[in-house]
């Protein structure tokens, strides 16, 4: 159901290197990526909304899925999946604005919350930060690979590791 690579753009931290998001989007779908996470945490200003379209049109030419990050208006504008974490709109309501086929994903970080997450109406699930992360200004404590396999028992429905996930 979901892709080995589930990529995601944080605009910020692709700003913060000297690059231009919609670029990097180009070079993940010309690289094979055939999903990825749109993660925008600064406000949605016009620009914010228009790159977004823009992306949406990248990843529908490529046939490839976007996600977008806690928005499900702008997921629903823009016909993508949607991605949620634990203080987001609830999946349940989310689901009322996006029905299927759109995919649904819910962020976890530790047992509790990754077996509470089976029951939600959402098609796959995350679990992290795998790794120490810097790209949350409070983040959950690194789950670890070991944690992963141990905890992957919990999940019925697919399962990304996120969070610190780097090529080392």
């Amino acid at each position: 159901m979901l892709p080995r690579v589930y990529p995601i753009l944080d605009t910020g931290a692709v700003v913060a290197r000297g690059a231009d998001p919609f670029s990097f989007a180009e070079a993940l779908f010309e690289g094979g990526a055939q999903i990825l996470q749109f993660r925008h945490k600064a406000p949605y200003d016009r620009a914010a909304v228009e790159l977004l379209g823009s992306i949406a049109e990248l990843a529908r030419s490529a046939r490839a899925t976007l996600i977008v990050n806690d928005r499900a208006d702008l997921a629903a504008v823009f016909d993508c999946g949607l991605h949620l974490g634990q203080t987001d709109l609830p999946p349940a309501l989310a689901r009322k604005v996006l029905p299927p086929p759109n995919l649904i994903g819910l962020s976890t970080h530790n047992p509790s919350q990754l077996a509470a997450a089976v029951a939600e109406p959402v098609d796959y699930l995350a679990l992290g930060p795998i790794f120490s992360t810097g790209s949350k200004e409070n983040p959950d404590p690194a789950v670890g690979p070991g944690q992963l396999r141990a905890w992957r028992l919990l999940a019925t429905k697919p399962l990304v590791a996120i969070g610190g996930i780097t090529l080392e």
